[in-house]
């Protein structure tokens, strides 16, 4: 053989080799910057999702907290003339404590700090002086408290809570008191407890004392933990998210809020493994089925590579910018004038639209609610930034199901979701051609309506108000919503402010009987 034709040899194995290494570097190289970005942003993502779960809870502890105080004060309303009438009062103590769940037990105490009434009888500390802390503490301030959680006389583990008895002239009398025992059933700790899930996500409860008020270990309530920087810093009263180590060694995706009520930090923590599982299957997706192709396109490299070069020296280039807009059009430019080449040429191309296809179905769907086919939080945030960069003005309308969690409790969460799929489909048919409706929480919608006053937004609301509470629903029948309205920048030239005064809204939508519809009114 000439030296002529070992050179030619030489140069057809060099092509090929560069063309395999080269594709194999472009391929590796997009999955991986696909999947780092996409990672980023699906942990940035259930960050914000966990700090906005734990300050829901946060805020529902607060109206439980709200709510046990008001049966409280109705109580001493009763007791004001009747704290001599020991019929009234242990009547009165029952009452408390059967009405709702709120309460383990419910006591009055006078001024002398002796127990005059008890519920559940059973207590036998009726006649008895106290001088725990709770009682202490509500006897010298004799105004409502919540005492900081402490260990009772019995061993129990308990939060104090009491409102204050005074004469019809003023003369302060005692107080009537309830008490959660923190270890064991109750309406608060249901309200904890039904928020674990199965892929190792749970919430927990500190209090300003790092003492663990609630965690799905019921053996580690009532220890104080150190060392932990989420908890340091929901203590300072300080809300956020964090990706931090658990006791386990898990790498967890914490979000946290302070009840503000009774200065307790309540943190939702995911672990970053089941963060992102939707990742990782989407990709291994990506990888399925573009290896195929991939394969095909070295085999018919090896092909084409000894019949001729240039073809296959302008294809490689183009095997190097794989992840490249321009790439298919740049394939479809080469002149393949043999069959060979021709099928190489179909075949990259195969694999490049696959490639793209894949990834724009990966960032679309983490884009999406998968639930309803709505947008999701990420998809909200970029909407809202395109608005105010192209200087938009909108309105938005926060929306949640009214008594959604009894929907769930009767029915199951399967016919939730089959609620909250068809609301989405009300949602869509109401939305205008530009709104755009998303799905941000369990039951919580909100629609942006770009270039809408807040008096049509209204309109719209009421529509879809009416259209929902004339629905029939699967299994359930009639359901009804609550509306929330703010406009963005005539009620505030901050979107958070915007958002925020959109969440008051419904709150008050909620407060106001719920089925309804608020509208946010700046004041002058």
């Amino acid at each position: 053989m000439s030296n002529k034709n070992r050179i030619s040899v030489d140069l057809r194995k060099l092509i090929l080799m560069l063309s395999i290494l080269s594709g194999l570097i472009v391929v590796v190289s997009a999955f991986y910057a696909a999947h780092s970005v996409q990672r980023q942003q699906l942990v940035k993502a259930s960050l914000a999702n966990n700090y906005v779960y734990a300050d829901k809870l946060a805020k529902t502890t607060d109206d439980f907290l709200d709510s046990a105080q008001q049966q409280l004060m109705f109580s001493a309303a009763v007791l004001a003339e009747n704290l001599d009438n020991k019929k009234i009062l242990e009547a009165e103590v029952d009452r408390v404590r059967l009405q709702t769940d709120t309460f383990n037990s419910v006591l009055i105490v006078d001024v002398s700090t002796e127990v005059l009434a008890t519920s559940p009888e059973a207590l036998q500390i009726t006649g008895l002086k106290l001088s725990t802390q709770g009682v202490l503490e509500s006897i010298a301030k004799k105004a409502p408290v919540i005492s900081d959680p402490y260990i009772s006389t019995v061993g129990n583990l308990l939060v104090f809570i009491s409102h204050p008895v005074f004469s019809s002239k003023g003369n302060y009398q005692g107080f009537i008191a309830g008490t959660i025992y923190l270890k064991q059933a109750s309406a608060l700790h249901r309200l904890l407890g039904e928020h674990y899930h199965k892929d190792g996500s749970y919430i927990y409860v500190v209090d300003k004392n790092k003492r663990l008020l609630y965690h799905p270990n019921q053996a580690r309530l009532g220890n104080v933990v150190e060392n932990n920087a989420v908890i340091n810093r929901v203590v300072q009263g300080e809300e956020g998210e964090s990706v931090v180590l658990n006791s386990e060694g898990v790498e967890m995706i914490a979000g946290f809020a302070v009840s503000r009520k009774a200065e307790w930090g309540i943190i939702a923590q995911r672990p970053m493994s089941a963060a992102l599982v939707p990742l990782e299957t989407l990709m291994h997706q990506v990888i399925y089925k573009t290896l195929p192709a991939v394969i095909l396109c070295f085999i018919f490299i090896l092909w084409s590579a000894k019949k001729i070069s240039t073809p296959l020296k302008m294809l490689a280039d183009s095997a190097h910018k794989m992840n490249d807009d321009e790439t298919e059009k740049n394939i479809q430019s080469v002149r393949s004038w043999y069959f060979e080449s021709q099928e190489l040429k179909r075949a990259m191309l195969l694999g490049v639209g696959l490639l793209h296809n894949n990834i724009k179905k990966l960032r679309e769907d983490l884009h999406k609610d998968p639930l309803t086919g709505l947008g999701n939080r990420r998809s909200l945030d970029a909407t809202i930034q395109e608005f105010k960069n192209l200087e938009i003005k909108f309105s938005i309308i926060t929306i949640d199901i009214d008594y959604f969690k009894k929907i769930n409790d009767t029915y199951g969460h399967d016919i939730g979701d089959k609620v909250l799929k068809n609301l989405a489909n009300i949602l869509a048919h109401v939305c205008r051609l530009n709104d755009v409706p998303c799905r941000i929480g369990g039951e919580e919608f909100l629609i942006l309506l770009p270039n809408t006053r807040k008096e049509d937004a209204a309109k719209i609301a009421e529509r879809l108000r009416v259209n929902v509470e004339q629905a029939e629903m699967p299994m359930v029948g009639k359901i009804t919503i609550s509306l929330g309205i703010s406009s963005y920048p005539d009620d505030s030239v901050d979107v958070i402010s915007v958002l925020k005064y959109g969440d008051e809204m419904l709150y008050k939508a909620k407060n106001n009987g719920r089925n309804r519809v608020e509208v946010f009114e700046a004041s002058i």
